[in-house]
């Protein structure tokens, strides 16, 4: 069975021993609840006063398998008990990495949709050369904090299966913790609102009918590419001075609606100032966006427009592109290292 035929897998799998034996794995490994959850109001209490309220009586409308069903239960389960969410609709993306599903809001979230980014098994997530963007970047604990504990140091170095847990923990809190940052700055990110140990609770960019489109659905007209492009440079700017790279930015991952940008996915963030790699990560991020705006009659010089923004925030230019971080497969990397080396 291929990589492929894995990820389809998980979504059908409805053999019970099975989802069992997962089952108590997690609640072995399970390390830590939602961040922050506020007390019930009185009113609350008394309006669910006699219904089920805990993640065992979570019912929601989306119709998923069986596995899936039971994913959901364990991963969204806190979000329901503490009122974050009270329904899920529907799945709106589902990835290697991790699917997203679009929520209604419970009693302590002031808006009309949610976000659940629910991301999938360790066992099956496929980070490729996710070292390469680690490098340099200190380690979180399930609520965010800088991992000080030699033993949990160790074991995430020997990759043992605690090790392995912990550094799956550390890379969704580190997408939650620069949700925060960036959202507090004025970047245009999803607002992010609570973490539990396999997901994250974040604003919706779309409607009922699903999620808003990626930049590389839509076409442009000439104003309105200008203008955009301009904005994504701000972002990067406002992503840099906070001391992150995206890593992976390109217009697959920035979300088109109403005229309006939104950046996403961010569990790979780059340390700029501890990173070896950092340039050149950073030069790959400016070049896809110039690649993808120059489509829509952008004309951009990508390494001019990196090395200025990476200069105006104190670096100092090192490396030029790493054919070593390119892939040889994908045609918009062989079309960045040709036009470097013109």
């Amino acid at each position: 069975m291929d990589t492929e035929q894995v990820y389809e897998y998980l979504n059908e799998l409805d053999d019970t021993e099975q989802i069992d034996s997962i089952a108590n794995k997690s609640r072995r490994n399970r390390k830590f609840p939602p961040r922050n959850p506020k007390k019930i109001s009185t009113s609350d209490q008394q309006f669910f006063q006699g219904q089920d309220d805990t993640a065992s009586g979570f019912k929601f409308t989306y119709k998923a398998a069986r596995f899936e069903e039971w994913w959901l239960l364990d991963s969204l389960g806190d979000f329901y008990e503490h009122k974050w969410i009270s329904d899920v609709l529907k799945r709106v993306k589902g990835g290697k990495e991790a699917s997203v599903y679009l929520c209604l809001p419970g009693a302590e979230v002031s808006t009309e949709l949610i976000a659940a980014k629910v991301y999938r098994p360790r066992s099956l997530r496929n980070l490729k050369n996710d070292h390469l963007y680690r490098a340099g970047r200190v380690d979180l604990d399930n609520e965010g904090r800088q991992i000080l504990n030699h033993g949990m140091s160790h074991a995430m170095e020997k990759k043992t299966e605690y090790g392995r847990e912990l550094l799956h923990q550390s890379w969704i809190a580190y997408e939650y913790t620069s949700l925060e940052r960036l959202f507090a700055a004025g970047a245009d990110v999803p607002q992010p609102f609570t973490m539990a140990h396999n997901a994250i609770l974040m604003s919706f960019v779309g409607d009922l009918d699903g999620c808003a489109p990626t930049l590389n659905e839509i076409s442009l007209d000439k104003h309105d590419a200008i203008r955009l492009f301009d904005r994504i440079l701000n972002n990067i700017d406002i992503l840099l001075s906070r001391g992150m790279i995206h890593g992976d930015l390109s217009a697959y991952n920035i979300l088109y609606w109403e005229g309006n940008i939104t950046l996403i996915d961010f569990p790979q963030v780059v340390a700029p100032q501890n990173n070896k790699n950092s340039l050149t990560i950073f030069q790959r991020d400016v070049a896809r966006i110039c690649d993808y705006f120059s489509k829509q009659g952008v004309k951009a010089n990508s390494h001019r427009i990196a090395t200025e923004i990476w200069e105006s925030r104190g670096y100092a230019m090192r490396d030029e592109l790493d054919v070593r971080l390119l892939d040889a497969d994908d045609p918009k990397d062989i079309a960045l290292w040709n036009a470097q080396n013109k």
